[in-house]
């Protein structure tokens, strides 16, 4: 039975005879659709801020980040996490718990959203201080909702990122991100537009994260390490748009910092050698710009 009170699970009156057009107005309509979500999505940048800052907080004093989720929530948040590693230089300190394990990933699992005692068991690796972050589209599965109270009972900040503003348990947590998507082109094909929201949410959440944390400099990847040609030469390229020097002195840097390429920008930009920039960055918390101005407060 549908559930009428969940907006996603709604027919959406614009898309009621979707059955009977030609397949370029069946595009047109999907392509309408998905144009409401960037408002969607601006319109929870304030509550979305308050929760990153409870993550940069959480993440300096050692804590990790924490997403549940199930079906394509849940995904979404693995592909999220996933990707923070190669990307920021972020290794296991934002991790991503799907209902049903990595089997859950290619293939449905639909029993395992609605048990409550293993989103419990999943969180059993939360500790005091984490953030702790539900995914789900109708803010409400069991599976999240099981997680996010163990996870506040351990002492952890809870949110949930939903598209049901409505959602009974967005009051029990500490930043509730209500996205109001609304019906789908097809009645609770969550995947669409519900999909879209979560991953525009996730992507700015996770990239604001990694900049306040200093994993960027400017708006240059500088938290990838030289783990083979291809990557060198790329991060070669970086630190000469970063610093304006000419390759051969990047590259240079780049050797003596064992391929480190924050150590070899503040080496560059600071003028110091590497064991210098390391420890600077290393007092730092990793921050590019906060190793710079210990140096220049020296």
């Amino acid at each position: 039975m549908i559930e009428v009170d969940l907006p996603t699970e709604g027919r959406n009156p614009r898309t009621l005879d979707v059955d009977t057009l030609p397949t370029l107005e069946v595009l047109r309509r999907i392509n309408a659709e998905d144009a409401t979500v960037p408002a969607v999505v601006a319109a929870v940048l304030p509550e979305l801020a308050v929760l990153v800052d409870l993550a940069v907080e959480s993440l300096r004093n050692g804590g990790r980040v924490h997403y549940f989720g199930a079906g394509t929530s849940g995904r979404l948040a693995v592909l999220d996490a996933a990707e923070l590693p190669p990307t920021f230089g972020m290794w296991n300190r934002v991790v991503a718990h799907h209902a049903g394990g990595p089997g859950a990933f290619t293939q449905a699992v639909s029993e395992v959203e609605d048990d409550v005692d293993l989103g419990a068991s999943d969180a059993a690796a939360v500790e005091p201080g984490d953030v702790a972050i539900g995914v789900a589209a109708s803010g409400r599965t069991p599976y999240v909702i099981g997680a996010l109270r163990a996870a506040a009972a351990a002492g952890a900040h809870t949110a949930l990122i939903s598209c049901n503003p409505n959602a009974p348990y967005g009051d029990e947590v500490a930043v509730h991100i209500p996205l109001a998507t609304g019906p789908e082109v097809i009645s609770g094909s969550t995947r669409m537009k519900a999909g879209t929201a979560t991953k525009l949410v996730l992507n700015s959440f996770s990239t604001t994260l990694m900049i306040r944390l200093g994993r960027t400099y400017s708006n240059l990847m500088v938290s990838v390490n030289a783990l083979n040609s291809k990557l060198r030469a790329r991060l070669v390229r970086i630190l000469t748009e970063a610093t304006g020097m000419d390759s051969r002195s990047c590259a240079a840097a780049l050797a003596e910092a064992g391929g480190n390429t924050r150590v070899a920008l503040v080496s560059l930009l600071g003028e110091v050698p590497a064991d210098r920039a390391t420890v600077l960055l290393e007092e730092s918390d990793g921050g590019v710009r906060e190793a710079l101005q210990r140096l220049r407060s020296a």
